[in-house]
């Protein structure tokens, strides 16, 4: 992304989370990365710090990472929507649709590095995916050129328990197995 692409970013309008935004958050990470993170949008610490997943998700996400050898420094971590929808919803159709060219701006940066999709908004945003998490989670997944997976949005542990955790826990072995 060019120093005006993000500047236009920083400034963008393009939908009515723009009028109840603080920051725009962009994402953060190595260029290339080893792995791209996709979640679906910014919580509150999110919202407010401008850095993607630092909240009681984040570190459970990097936990599980560090886990299988990966760590934060190895990730582009971004989300498919870069501003908060109020009260934490999950973003619209038409919210999605006014990021799109910024995330495939961001994905144009990437290389070929494999994608985790957490969660099912970032999972039909950026593996097509048209089947709950539940279903899709774990599978190795080719589009557009990058081999990718989903598996449930870490704050879905935080409220689902060790179920939701030995899950991510058997995909996230999965991911570390794309890993160049």
């Amino acid at each position: 992304m060019t120093d005006l692409e993000l500047a236009e970013l920083l400034a963008c309008t393009r939908c009515d989370l723009a009028a109840t935004r603080q920051r725009v958050v962009v994402g953060s990470g190595p260029r290339p990365p080893k792995i791209v993170v996709v979640g679906e949008a910014p919580g509150r610490q999110e919202d407010e710090g401008g850095e993607p997943f630092v909240g009681r998700s984040g570190q459970l996400l990097f936990r599980l990472l560090g886990e299988v050898g990966l760590a934060r420094e190895d990730c582009f971590v971004t989300n498919v929507v870069k501003c908060r929808p109020p009260a934490n919803r999950a973003p619209r159709p038409r919210e999605i649709a006014a990021c799109a060219p910024w995330f495939a701006l961001q994905m144009a940066e990437m290389g070929a590095a494999p994608l985790l999709a957490l969660g099912a908004t970032a999972a039909r945003s950026t593996l097509g995916a048209t089947r709950g998490i539940g279903v899709i989670h774990g599978r190795v997944v080719e589009r557009d050129g990058r081999v990718g997976l989903a598996t449930y949005h870490p704050a879905a542990a935080l409220r689902g328990g060790d179920r939701v955790l030995s899950v991510m826990r058997e995909d996230l072995a999965i991911l570390r197995g794309l890993v160049a």
